[in-house]
């Protein structure tokens, strides 16, 4: 069972951007009357504020932009938002923004067009992984914490149902665990605690990726691969959480 995500990876990015503010001062453009802007390169001839210009740069590497772990980048989206949402607009993307969570990420827009093309890349995740985003979802819901955290002994309890109808090979079953704990780390999901590598915080962008009709969907297809009584091949298909950019390619986006 797999399901695409928008791969956009960090490498090379940091979580603060401190040396901006030793960056030359330079003015917003026209579009806020605060005259004209200094380049940033030779021949920069952007319309935004540069700013506008870092937050789209971001948005469009990141696979979310968090006010608590980037909050200057936040502030940025926050500000330039409308300006943002015409140029991602231009590129079929929508900005979406949760404020309750201060999370902000881009998802792409479907259509019918033989020119239109696919910005961002997209990224598989399987079977358990996808069982274990819907879990981690629904526990992080029903918490009233601000900050959920869960131990790697309860993340393999979430899947004593799989456990008891179909997995029997123990071992492997807990290797599958084991990968998808990696996988949803991988995504920022999941964050690893430094002073205790079994117990993790769940990310709160979990809630604003996997909306209400996603989890439901995500849970019908669970209680269908429980009713299976079947260990389900790696290369299955969570469906119903978006358009494929692939005529081929029967997975979908969160």
């Amino acid at each position: 069972m797999t399901t695409d995500l928008d791969s956009r990876g960090d490498e090379g990015i940091p979580d603060e951007y401190a040396g901006f503010d030793q960056l030359p001062t330079t003015q917003k453009t026209a579009l806020a009357d605060d005259g004209p802007r200094v380049p940033r390169f030779d021949g920069d001839v952007s319309a935004l504020p540069d700013r506008a210009c870092w937050a789209l740069q971001n948005l469009l590497t990141r696979r979310f932009v968090s006010g608590e772990r980037q909050p200057q980048l936040w502030a940025w989206v926050v500000e330039y938002e409308d300006l943002l949402r015409v140029r991602l607009s231009e590129l079929d993307l929508r900005l979406r923004l949760v404020d309750e969570l201060e999370v902000a990420y881009v998802e792409q827009a479907g259509y019918d067009s033989r020119w239109g093309r696919r910005i961002l890349k997209r990224e598989t995740i399987h079977a358990y992984d996808a069982i274990l985003a819907l879990h981690l979802a629904k526990y992080l819901r029903a918490s009233r914490d601000d900050v959920v955290l869960i131990t790697r002994e309860e993340i393999h309890e979430l899947f004593a149902g799989v456990t008891n109808a179909i997995d029997r090979d123990l071992a492997q079953f807990d290797k599958r665990i084991e990968r998808s704990v990696d996988k949803l780390e991988e995504i920022e999901f999941l964050r690893r605690h430094r002073d205790d590598p079994d117990t993790f915080t769940v990310s709160p962008v979990i809630s604003a990726v996997m909306s209400a009709s996603v989890i439901t969907d995500l849970q019908r297809q669970f209680e269908q691969f429980i009713g299976a009584g079947d260990s389900p091949p790696d290369d299955a298909v969570v469906s119903g959480l978006g358009d494929s950019d692939d005529e081929n390619n029967e997975g979908d986006d969160w």
